[in-house]
């Protein structure tokens, strides 16, 4: 946070050197401490900014950027605002101040709200949509602010990431694009969900405003017939009939674990196959138990 460290430090050493200003060295630690700003935030339209300019309450408030980019501010006109970083700004006005206005003028500028930067969640969660982008935001953080993952969810979420700075979502066919590799405008993030929610902060990527989310569906199957609970089950790469008809309660007092079918699409045909408990099962597949002889 460079500017924020510069602003803390450079303004607190002038500050201590000064009597009687207590209270402005109170309004720099307030400031400091509310920081979790990056200093390489690009400010956009519909940002506000929270503009303290210390011994100034005429000048300290909150502005918003307008949409060509510009805010205007007492004493100095409108200034730009937009494509530029907290810093850049902060710089910017600080300069302006000193020509003629105020000595050696002591300014933070800091965004109150993110309204110009978004990401987009979409896919197995609560809440899909987008999200405003708050200059530092995880993977978890994400997720938590879209209502968390629903029990539908699969094992991994992937980030596709515009390679041309694009602020708009990613639709669902760019991300199939884009896992596929055929899609040289994205970058693809995997993150294993799994691993994250084991505590792997190696998978709780830092995001970008532009990014998006996509959680898919777990995979799943389906079992009828005579076991105690039929239904759709997620299953896991590897499991095999047994445990899935573990998932159904196992089979009932009338079935038989030596009369199992699959019916499973291969090459686009229905077809039935005889099954037994070790056979590994197939994302789509329906497992039938049927009924035993005696």
């Amino acid at each position: 946070m460079r500017s924020e460290a510069h602003f803390c430090g450079s303004a607190g050493r002038r500050l201590r050197q000064m009597a009687g200003l207590i209270g402005a060295m109170l309004q720099i630690a307030a400031y400091c401490a509310a920081q979790g700003l990056p200093a390489e935030y690009v400010v956009g339209p519909n940002d506000v900014l929270a503009i303290t300019v210390v011994d100034q309450p005429q000048l300290t408030g909150k502005y918003i950027v307008r949409a060509d980019g510009s805010f205007t501010f007492p004493l100095l006109g409108r200034l730009q605002a937009g494509g530029l970083t907290v810093q850049a700004v902060e710089t910017d006005m600080h300069d302006r101040l000193a020509k003629g206005y105020l000595k050696d003028p002591q300014i933070g500028v800091s965004v109150d709200q993110f309204r110009s930067q978004q990401i987009f969640v979409i896919g197995e969660v609560r809440q899909p949509g987008p999200l405003q982008f708050t200059g530092s935001m995880s993977v978890i953080e994400a997720l938590a602010r879209a209502g968390s993952t629903t029990e539908r969810a699969g094992p991994e979420a992937v980030i596709v990431r515009p390679t041309s700075g694009s602020a708009t979502p990613a639709a669902p066919a760019a991300v199939e694009r884009a896992q596929n590799g055929k899609d040289k405008e994205s970058e693809v993030i995997r993150v294993n969900l799994q691993n994250l929610q084991t505590g792997t902060l190696s998978q709780n990527v830092t995001l970008r405003s532009g990014d998006t989310i996509f959680v898919a569906r777990a995979e799943s199957v389906f079992v009828s017939g005579l076991v105690r609970t039929a239904g759709e089950y997620v299953i896991r790469k590897g499991m095999t009939v047994r445990q899935v008809l573990a998932l159904a309660g196992g089979v009932s007092e009338r079935g038989s674990t030596k009369r199992i079918q699959i019916i499973r699409q291969v090459d686009g045909v229905e077809t039935t196959i005889g099954a037994n408990l070790q056979d590994p099962v197939r994302p789509g597949d329906t497992i039938v138990v049927r009924e035993r002889f005696f």
